[in-house]
């Protein structure tokens, strides 16, 4: 059965585009068909998250006003042939964004595609709420500092009351990922722990992503991290909690590096 999953966050760089391309493309990797929507109009950067600017030719406007079909928009990854990108515009408004126009379009995804995961954009204005509207299920992106984490509880109480699920007296499922965690400054409460998180949003906790140069680099590469970088540490957490989002139980703890006992013998202190 077809899954729609939004990737959304209140607050802007916390992660959310990396996130959604990440995990899709982790997913598609275990076989499944998976499409990433993007719903950013005006911005769209998981076209470049992706390594797919150059192939874009028609987006999502395109196909929500019917100047273009589904299939003339989709854009099969060249790396991973059951993952596709459904691309924003670049040169449009939100507004150009209808409620009848999007429905139909997630309709017609549902049809082809095991996972339909829509890259929203942060905050709470009508792109956003399009986005998460038709959810199953929801990933909310946070960093481990206040005002994430405030924001964060803004958007659960969007996903309880402005969803389809929720006119209908359902619960979209909601899943937390802690991205660009440090274990050592959480120690030094130079950022939150995860309990302090947890404690605060009380939503499951789907993966912690350590902070990394490897998430950066690939996106300057045009490459999902689990594309990428697939043996690094972003990596094997996004590849966990795509495990998790397809009914694995995993216990979920912040990745680390496997040390030799040259690397124990030798080590310095920090």
């Amino acid at each position: 059965m077809s899954k729609v999953l939004v990737v959304t966050s209140g607050k802007g760089g916390v992660g959310k585009t990396t996130s959604t391309a990440a995990l899709g493309a982790a997913l598609a990797q275990s076989g499944q068909n998976v499409v990433v929507v993007d719903f950013d109009v005006g911005l769209r950067n998981l076209d470049l998250v992706m390594g797919a600017e150059r192939r874009v030719v028609f987006d999502l406007i395109n196909v929500v006003q019917g100047d273009a079909r589904l299939s003339q928009a989709l854009i099969r990854d060249k790396r991973c042939e059951t993952l596709s990108i459904l691309p924003a515009s670049q040169t449009r408004d939100k507004d150009a964004l209808t409620s009848e126009g999007v429905a139909r379009v997630m309709d017609e995804l549902r049809e082809k595609f095991d996972w339909v995961i829509c890259d929203s954009p942060a905050g709470i204005e009508r792109g956003a709420q399009l986005a998460m509207y038709h959810a199953d299920m929801a990933v909310i992106v946070t960093n481990p500092e206040v005002s994430s984490v405030r924001d964060s509880d803004r958007i659960i109480g969007l996903l309880d009351s402005k969803t389809k699920k929720a006119e209908q007296g359902e619960k979209v499922d909601k899943h937390l990922l802690l991205t660009r965690y440090d274990p050592a400054r959480a120690a030094r409460k130079e950022m939150l722990s995860v309990e302090d998180v947890l404690e605060i949003l009380s939503i499951p906790l789907l993966g912690i992503v350590p902070e990394s140069e490897d998430v950066l680099k690939s996106s300057n590469v045009g490459a999902p991290v689990t594309l990428a970088a697939p043996t690094s540490l972003p990596a094997r957490a996004y590849f966990e909690a795509a495990r998790r989002l397809s009914g694995e139980k995993l216990e979920v703890s912040v990745p680390v590096e496997k040390r030799g006992f040259l690397d124990w013998l030798f080590k310095r202190d920090a």
